[in-house]
């Protein structure tokens, strides 16, 4: 394996990046201090006297989500805190279980191998391999490399996606499917819509894409971030956590952060702002970061269920029908993904795209 010049950005992109060893890659050549194109400004970093330890977002019992003592605390998660977990929620702990480690598999796998699914190799646009965020926009690199894959059928994952992690990555999808719909019953009820149908469900759940994330070991977690301060462009995100922790979560309307730590057979639910746009500003996509780590390597598995690419989202008709005065206009979704990937993270800058 050729070694790139440490202070050598070029060389560090070339890698990383247009070789397909990933920040993986880089991680595994042990260096001793963090490559300068990895080296977040102060102000992208997580200030860790910030982070409230004697708080913690909602963590719900599913088991009896009809109950409306149940159905509240959801509904009242998604509007205080825009993050909250679940347990006893029906997706199988094996296929939990089998899913971290197709992730660990496919990340485990030569850099000739994976390299096939980079953008510029990949037999199709659905799926593709990106190390940091956007390597093209972002000036610093996140310490992070993921898998993306857009479902669309059955016959094109079959055709596309990786073997090693195919299987596990669709159970995983069908699986939680009931659950999605499950979270998105419970929600819209508070808008004044008596249910998720035909008219609606294809709107709020139409399309869906699930990543593979992998963070590796890091020389220097404290100056880089695995994932820098963003909020999800979704309607809701479906995270897959292991045991290794680091993801955090801003609160409220606060410069604080609260930790969302790792509960065994758990998922975490937030809410993206799709949902936000189209509940008008009642529920809450909330900024989120993932720290580097200095002593494991970290994978999680997000599915964003969003809208479907050709749909015009903006607030509800019967959110309207109140008498609430529109906070954003109509956008096509595809164009909102396109803004939200032409710059590297910034917080919730994104939403403003579709501000009134």
């Amino acid at each position: 394996m050729a070694v790139p010049l440490i202070n050598d950005n070029k060389g560090i992109k070339t890698f990383v990046v247009d070789d397909g060893h990933g920040v993986k890659g880089l991680s595994e050549l042990r260096f001793k201090t963090l490559p300068e194109l990895f080296i977040q400004p102060r102000e992208k970093r997580l200030d860790m006297t910030k982070v409230v330890h004697h708080e913690s977002i909602p963590v719900i019992d599913m088991s009896d989500w009809e109950d409306p003592k149940v159905m509240k605390r959801i509904c009242d998660a998604a509007e205080n805190w825009g993050f909250f977990q679940v347990v006893n929620h029906g997706v199988p702990l094996r296929v939990l279980d089998d899913v971290k480690e197709a992730a660990k598999g496919f990340f485990s796998l030569p850099a000739d191998e994976k390299k096939r699914h980079l953008f510029k190799n990949s037999s199709t646009k659905n799926v593709r391999l990106v190390s940091s965020f956007i390597p093209e926009v972002d000036k610093v690199y996140e310490w992070k490399d993921y898998l993306s894959c857009f479902y669309v059928s059955d016959d094109e994952t079959s055709a596309f996606w990786p073997s090693v992690c195919r299987d596990q990555l669709l159970e995983y999808l069908k699986e939680s499917e009931a659950l999605i719909k499950t979270l998105l019953k419970v929600l819209i009820t508070r808008l004044d819509i008596p249910k998720l149908d035909e008219t609606n469900e294809p709107f709020l759940m139409g399309s869906r894409r699930i990543n593979l994330n992998y963070y590796p070991i890091c020389p220097n977690p404290e100056l880089t971030v695995g994932v820098g301060s963003h909020s999800d462009v979704s309607t809701l995100t479906i995270l897959l956590q292991d045991e290794t922790g680091g993801l955090y979560v801003r609160k409220l309307d606060s410069d604080n952060w609260v930790h969302v730590p790792p509960i065994k057979g758990s998922l975490t639910i937030n809410i993206g702002d799709a949902l936000q746009i189209m509940s008008n500003g009642r529920y809450k996509s909330i900024e989120h970061h993932v720290v580097a780590n200095g002593l494991e390597n970290r994978v999680s598995v997000p599915i964003f269920v969003n809208p479907r690419p050709s749909d015009v989202i903006g607030p509800l008709p019967q959110v309207i029908a109140r008498g609430e005065k529109a906070l954003y206009k109509h956008v096509l979704y595809s164009d909102y993904v396109k803004h939200f990937y032409r710059k590297p993270h910034n917080g919730k800058d994104t939403i403003d795209f579709a501000k009134v």
